[in-house]
């Protein structure tokens, strides 16, 4: 649970809605981790564009290391995401 406001799905209208209808988990959740830029979509958007950027390039260690990567760090911040 984020500390910063955060429009639920059930709630968002416009932008938003269209890129949680995208970013929706199969339980038609949305991450908390996405969900702390519903307040400006438009961040939201780019961050997830970045992290796709990040995770898919050809190019430095494979997409498997990034990950490794991104569970260690999150375990060394007490993160259970």
């Amino acid at each position: 649970m984020s500390w910063i406001r955060t429009i639920d799905e059930s709630d968002a209208d416009g932008l938003l809605a269209e890129l949680y209808a995208r970013l929706a988990t199969p339980s038609g959740s949305v991450d908390h981790i996405l969900k702390i830029h519903s307040l400006l979509p438009q961040s939201l958007a780019d961050h997830y564009a970045l992290y796709r950027n990040l995770m898919t390039s050809r190019e430095g260690i494979g997409r498997v290391r990034r990950e490794m990567i991104a569970v260690v760090t999150s375990r060394a911040n007490d993160c259970h995401y």
